[in-house]
This record gives C-alpha cells, structure tokens and sequence, in this order.
C-alpha cells in the first residue's frame, strides 16, 4: 500500500478522536465558565441577603425607639410638673407614663407571666419559701413581676413560694 494512503487512514482515523476531544475541551471550558458564574451569583445572593438583614434590624430598632418617644414626652412633662411642686399632676403624670409604656410593649406581644396557683419552675423564679396555711408548691407573693415576649420568658416572675405548715409548738420536746 502506498505510503500516503496509509497516512491519510491514520488521519481520518485520528480525526474523528481530535474532534471529540476538543468538543470535550469546549464543552470543559463553557461548564466551568458557568461553574464560576453561578459561584459569583452567590457570593452577591449572600452579601445582599447580609445586607438586608443588617437593614431590617436597624428599621426594627427604630421603629421601637420612634414608639416610645411619646413615651419620653410624657416623662418628661410628669418632671416638670414634680419641679413645680404639683404632686397630684406629677402622680397622674406617671399614671399616664406607665400606661402608654404598657400599651406599647403589648403591642409588641410583651405578656406579664401568670403566678395564679403552683410554682411552675420554667416562668417563676423561688426567691424563698414560708410556711403557710396555702396549698405547698403555692405561689403566695409576688416579689417582681416576670414577662414574657411570645413564648419565650424575657424575665421569670420572682416568686415566694408555700412551704410545709408550721406545727403548733414546733419546737418543745
């Protein structure tokens, strides 16, 4: 057989491989191009889902201190009133004070913790326990309110609570 014949059939025999493999070579370069596009579109999802959440808590912190400016107000006004000496104004003053501050944390899903009827461990706080003729594991006084934001306690209720009856002459032989 001729010489050229026989390169000409090791060409066209090679050729068909060459040609797949630069396909495979393109189609390497056009995934890994994409690969790194969608590798940038994150990184920016990420830093503008940062961004907006760092904006949200601001606006949320604002919109709280806007509210209790009234508040602030109203404080303000109950002093004044204290300097002029106008007890009866200042203790409305601070009635009112107290009230709106009130509304506005309920608002807010601000709850006071109940303390009707047994020391419940997870929203009261035992500061002291007292004989008493109530039930033991009672709650019989309220030392500091407790609160709840939801179902989450900010602050449990500080609670005395009802120990063991004391005994008629408890310590005589």
């Amino acid at each position: 057989m001729p010489e050229d014949v026989e390169n000409t059939t090791e060409e066209a025999e090679q050729a068909p491989e060459a040609v797949e493999l630069e396909a495979l070579r393109a189609e390497n370069e056009e995934l890994i191009d994409t690969l790194q596009r969608l590798q940038a579109d994150f990184d920016n999802y990420r830093k503008r889902a940062a961004r907006d959440q760092e904006a949200l808590v601001a606006r949320a912190g604002e919109r709280i201190v806007k509210e209790l400016l009234p508040v602030l107000d109203d404080l303000e006004r109950a002093l004044e009133a204290a300097e002029e000496h106008e007890e009866a104004k200042l203790e409305d003053g601070v009635k009112l004070v107290h009230r709106q501050l009130e509304q506005l944390l309920e608002r807010e899903g601000l709850a006071p913790v109940e303390v009707d009827g047994k020391f419940d461990p997870h929203v009261h706080e035992a500061l002291l326990t007292q004989p008493s003729e109530s039930e033991e594991g009672s709650v019989i006084e309220v030392v500091q309110k407790g609160y709840r934001l939801g179902d989450r306690v900010l602050r449990p209720a500080r609670v005395v609570v009802a120990g063991p009856k004391e005994e008629p002459g408890g310590d005589a032989p």
